[in-house]
């Protein structure tokens, strides 16, 4: 027998469609495959959850899937509502009495109630679309990247582009739910969330890393190593720099998502770096500069 769907999503049967929301996205992250690689028990899970949301997320489906259980695809009414409302649902009933009497004269009967035994023409009914959490690197979102998401026994390959950020949405479209009589599928949205990095912080396009400066460099002048996503670069450091100042090294931040070609800033503060101990000699050198200071 297969787990309740409100189980597998952790809610309650009256939870809102909110509640189903924050759960699926809780549940996904948690056994998404990208967060347990070669874990054949979170991808099972995973397809649960996704099995789960798919229902719950829906009113006909959920409707149904309250009334029925399990077994909810076999009366599950085709235009909304579930198969026992009033008014229009009502040429439904034929569903339900074929199934009720599959078989020999399984028709015959259903269409003895009262001319329940017609189909009605059904409209077209578009597939729901679908959102999937993506979890990538800052460096995976200045240089673009892809994840292979698993759907219906085949592979699709997602494309990030560069530039993407934490809210940032990716359409793939026709790759939500199918559509219903003839209906075109929904679209697969992927929902970014971009890491946080250990070493660079982001402020939209711009990018920010603490540097490094002795005290004599920051004093007389010189120059120090910054490192950006591409590497490490060598600038300039005006003689009397306080800890604090930001430089700013132009184009070295992230891509512009609408504009691959333009690029945010690096803005790089300096950290004063003071030696923690001082030879007799240095000390006595130190002491001679503050006091000329003074």
């Amino acid at each position: 027998m297969s787990r309740d769907y409100y189980d597998i999503l952790g809610v309650a049967r009256n939870a809102s469609d909110d509640d189903i929301k924050r759960a699926f996205r809780q549940k996904a992250k948690q056994y998404h495959p990208d967060a347990n690689p070669d874990d054949a028990a979170a991808e099972a899970r995973f397809k649960e959850v996704n099995a789960a949301y798919e229902v719950l997320s829906d009113q006909d489906k959920r409707s149904a899937y309250n009334q029925f259980g399990e077994n909810w695809q076999h009366f599950q009414a085709g235009n909304g509502g579930g198969p026992f409302t009033d008014g229009a649902q009502f040429h439904d009933m034929s569903d339900i009495f074929e199934t009720i009497f599959a078989g020999s004269g399984g028709r015959r009967h259903a269409g003895g109630f009262g001319g329940f035994g017609g189909r009605a023409q059904r409209s077209p009914r578009a597939g729901q679309d679908m959102e999937q959490p993506v979890r990538i690197s800052l460096r995976e979102a200045y240089e673009g990247t892809q994840r292979v998401y698993s759907k219906a026994g085949r592979e699709v390959t997602l494309q990030i582009p560069r530039g993407a950020a934490t809210g940032t949405k990716v359409r793939l479209a026709g790759e939500g739910q199918p559509g219903m009589y003839g209906g075109p599928p929904g679209n697969l949205y992927l929902i970014v969330e971009v890491a946080d990095d250990p070493q660079f912080t982001r402020d939209g396009h711009d990018l920010g890393v603490d540097v490094q400066v002795d005290a004599l460099t920051a004093m007389l002048g010189g120059e120090v190593e910054v490192p950006t996503l591409t590497g490490k670069l060598r600038m300039k450091v005006r003689p009397g720099t306080q800890a604090g100042k930001r430089l700013r090294l132009s184009g070295k931040g992230m891509p512009k998502l609408r504009d691959a070609g333009d690029y945010g800033d690096l803005l790089a503060r300096v950290v004063i770096n003071v030696p923690a101990q001082l030879s007799p000699e240095q000390r006595e050198l130190a002491q001679a500069l503050r006091d000329s200071l003074a």
